[in-house]
């Protein structure tokens, strides 16, 4: 009963909004443009902290094409603005504390990144939503002569053996993490982990497709067009499920014991007002609630992980001690 109020919330609101939209759009025919209600999300910027092609530069894209064709927005824009591993974007996004219409896209990565720069931490902007969560995939190039995990978990035990890994996300991130996760689980000494970091997705392919890494680990939405090509194969997948369209086992179908999901959300500048927060707040959960947003999730693989607000806040709180143990942990082995 309560999802169902819910529901009818969202949807109620939605649509008036929309009827706002189209009465903005009226008003500046009649040339009363400055007089008219403007949609929560419409003019808002999102700042993604890493290039094109990276898991949170198709977020970030994903979430403004959507509110754009749900008629949530008039417009939204996004913008790269990479450095220091994801860290010039967090900086700029205090830098511009009262920015009402800027938004940071962000996620487990950029946690592990202020760890390890000791630079602003994430609990310092302001927590709007969780948006999605996506399971980590391990991919080799069509012709790599590892077929199956095993083949790849026995060179990588011989420390005769070079496997070069690599991943788009810094040392600390989501790519990384997960193979020095699966490493930890297997008893390979992390002497035995080549990591090769690529900044973003869009580098990560060039590597693989040209095998200058032997195996690569990434969100499993980010290489799906290069998979259904065949160029990619993916031998496991670190979430609880198998994926839909992707013929691979997960790692406890292998008999490791090893789930790991990443997860993407949205910052706003401290010292923007409480109002502000929860109009922000509100039209990303319409978003949300948009067949079109359902729609992206099944065709990127993500999972819908929405959390929001004070709420949002918490988790952070608790992922920023959870990784920076993590990381203290993984050094010391």
């Amino acid at each position: 009963m309560r999802a169902e109020a819910g529901n009818r919330r969202a949807r109620g609101t939605r649509a008036r909004w929309r009827l706002r939209l189209a009465a903005s759009a009226a008003a500046a025919l009649l040339g009363a443009a400055g007089c008219a209600p403007v949609a929560p999300m419409s003019e808002v910027r999102i700042m993604v902290p890493n290039p094109p092609g990276s898991g949170y530069d198709m977020t970030a894209r994903t979430v403004a094409a959507t509110l754009k064709d749900t008629g949530l927005a008039a417009e939204v824009d996004v913008f790269n603005l990479p450095g220091a591993a994801g860290t010039a974007g967090m900086a700029r996004l205090m830098y511009e504390a009262g920015n009402d219409r800027l938004l940071l896209q962000m996620g487990l990565g950029l946690v592990a990144r202020t760890h390890l720069q000791d630079t602003h931490r994430i609990t310092a902007a302001v927590p709007l939503a969780r948006m999605v969560q996506e399971p980590t995939v391990l991919l080799v190039p069509a012709d790599s002569p590892y077929r199956t995990l095993d083949d790849l978990v026995d060179d990588w035990r011989d420390p005769d053996v070079p496997v070069r890994l690599g991943g788009g996300s810094s040392p600390g991130g989501p790519d990384h993490l997960a193979l020095m996760l699966l490493a930890e689980r297997l008893g390979i000494p992390a002497a035995n982990t080549d990591y090769i970091w690529h900044d973003g997705g869009g580098e990560m392919l060039s590597a693989l497709v040209e095998q200058r890494v032997d195996v690569a680990a990434s969100g499993a939405g980010e290489y799906r067009h290069a998979v259904e090509a065949g160029e990619l194969r993916v031998l496991a997948v670190t979430g609880p499920d198998p994926l839909p369209g992707i013929d691979a086992p997960t790692l406890r179908e292998l008999g490791i014991d090893l789930e790991f999901l990443n997860w993407r959300g949205l910052l706003a500048p401290p010292g923007i007002s409480a109002s502000r927060r929860e109009e922000l707040i509100d039209g990303l959960e319409e978003l949300r609630t948009t067949p079109e947003w359902r729609e992206a999730l099944k065709d990127n693989h993500w999972r819908d992980a929405y959390l929001a607000g004070d709420d949002f806040g918490a988790f952070l709180a608790a992922e920023d001690d959870r990784v920076g143990g993590l990381l203290a942990r993984l050094d010391k082995s």
